[in-house]
C-alpha cells in the first residue's frame, strides 16, 4: 500500500483493438502539481477519466492517500472534478452550483455554508453568489467550476483541460490564479492539457504521453533542458527539426549530413555512420550575426544564410533564414537585430549542445 496522494499502478485500458492506455505507473504527492502533456489521441482524458472512476481500466489499480479505490464509483473516492467546458447548472446561481457536491454529500447546512463562504473567497467570487452563469463572464465561470471542484477538500482535483475555452489574455490569469489556489490549499492537482506552455508554467513535475504510454516522466525543467525521447524533444518546444546522416560519430560530439551541409551535434545514443539523425534546435538557442563574429569552440555551427521573412511576436520576433540546400530554420530573438532586412545574407550560429539528437526512431524500429 503506497502512501502517496495518488498512485497509479500498472494501468492499462482498451477499446476494441485500440490500447488508449498502456501499461502506466506514477505517483503525484500532496501539494504538487502535476501535468499529463500530450497531442489528441495520447490517453491522457482517458487515464484521467480512470483516476476520476469515470472509466474502469482493463488491468492495473488506483490509490488515492493509500486506499484502493479501483472499483469505487466517483463519489466514493475523495476528488474533485474540473471541465473543460465549465458544466454548470443554467438553473442554479453562483452559490447553488458550488455548493451542489455538498448537497450531494449529504452534509449539515450550517457545514455547507462554511464551505461555502470558504470556497468563495478563496476563488475571489464575494458578492457573486446570487447571480446565474448567464451573467457572469468566461473567466468567472471557470472560477465557478474550480470551486465546485474544491469546495468539498477533496484529496485530489482532476483537471481536465479547464482553459482551453479561455482567451490568451484570461488563460494566463487563470494560471497564476491557479498556482495560488494550489498553493493555498495545498492539495495536489492533476492536469490534462496539449498546450505545452500551459504545462509548463503550472506544474512542478510533468508526464509527456504519446500512444497510451508515457514517454518521460519528471520535473518540467528536466523535461525541458534533457528530453529522453525524440517525441519530448519534438512537443517540447523544438521548432526546428533537422534530419540528417551521420557521417564521423564521435564520444560527445559527432557530425551530421544535413542535405549537404556538415553540422557538429551531440552524439546520439546507439547511432554509427550512414543513420538517419534527428537533431532537434529550439529558435531561442540559435542566434544570428550580420557581420564576421562567429561563436568560439570546435562544438560550434555557423551557416550562411538568406534571411526569408521576419515576424514580430511581441517581446521577440521570429527570423526565418533559408539555407543552400533549401531548409530553412527559425531562429527567435528577444530584440529587433539593427539593420537586416530581409533578403539579406546573414549568418546563423549555435553550439552543439543547444540542441538534442536522437538515432531515427523508424530506422531503430526496422
Amino acid at each position: 500500500m503506497t502512501t502517496a496522494a495518488l498512485s497509479i499502478q500498472n494501468v492499462s485500458k482498451h477499446f476494441g483493438k485500440t490500447r488508449a492506455v498502456d501499461n502506466v505507473s506514477f505517483e503525484v504527492n500532496r501539494g504538487e502539481f502535476f501535468s499529463l502533456l500530450g497531442p489528441s489521441g495520447s490517453g491522457k482524458t482517458t487515464l484521467l477519466r480512470i483516476i476520476a472512476g469515470l472509466e474502469t481500466p482493463g488491468e492495473g489499480a488506483v490509490y488515492i492517500g493509500g486506499r484502493d479505490v479501483t472499483k469505487l464509483p466517483p463519489y466514493a473516492r475523495g476528488i474533485g472534478m474540473v471541465f473543460q467546458d465549465f458544466l454548470l447548472f443554467p438553473h442554479k446561481t453562483v452559490g447553488e452550483n458550488i455548493a451542489f457536491p455538498l448537497k450531494m454529500q449529504r452534509l449539515p447546512a450550517d457545514k455547507q455554508r462554511e464551505q461555502l463562504e470558504w470556497v468563495v473567497s478563496l476563488v475571489r467570487m464575494e458578492g457573486l453568489e446570487d447571480r446565474f452563469p448567464h451573467q457572469l463572464s468566461g473567466g468567472q465561470k471557470q472560477r465557478v467550476a474550480l470551486a465546485r471542484g474544491l469546495v468539498s477538500r477533496p484529496d485530489v482535483l482532476l483537471l481536465d483541460e479547464p482553459l482551453a475555452n479561455l482567451d490568451r489574455e484570461l488563460r494566463k490569469e487563470m494560471e497564476v490564479e491557479m498556482r495560488r489556489f494550489q498553493s493555498e490549499i495545498d492539495i495536489p492537482f492533476v492536469y490534462v492539457t496539449h498546450n505545452q506552455e500551459e504545462a509548463l508554467t503550472l506544474s512542478a513535475r510533468m508526464a509527456v504521453m504519446n500512444y497510451g504510454k508515457f514517454e518521460q516522466v519528471g520535473p518540467k525543467l528536466e523535461l525541458y533542458h534533457h528530453p529522453a525521447t525524440a517525441f519530448v524533444a519534438s512537443f517540447l518546444g523544438a521548432t526546428n527539426h533537422l534530419q540528417g546522416k551521420l557521417t564521423r560519430p564521435g564520444e560527445t560530439y559527432s557530425h551530421m549530413d544535413w542535405k549537404g551541409i556538415d553540422l557538429v551535434i551531440p552524439s546520439p545514443s546507439a547511432a554509427g555512420p550512414g543513420d538517419t539523425v534527428d537533431y532537434f534546435l529550439k529558435s531561442e538557442k540559435l542566434g544570428i550575426r550580420t557581420g564576421e563574429a562567429t561563436p568560439e569552440g570546435t562544438n560550434a555551427n555557423r551557416i550562411r544564410g538568406k534571411l526569408r521573412d521576419i515576424i514580430f511576436q511581441g517581446r521577440y520576433s521570429d527570423y526565418f533564414v533559408v539555407f543552400e540546400n533549401g531548409e530553412e530554420l527559425i531562429i527567435s530573438e528577444t530584440a529587433d537585430i539593427p539593420s537586416v532586412e530581409i533578403g539579406r545574407s546573414i549568418e546563423v550560429t549555435w553550439p552543439a549542445e543547444a540542441g538534442y539528437a536522437f538515432k531515427n526512431e523508424e530506422e531503430e524500429a526496422s
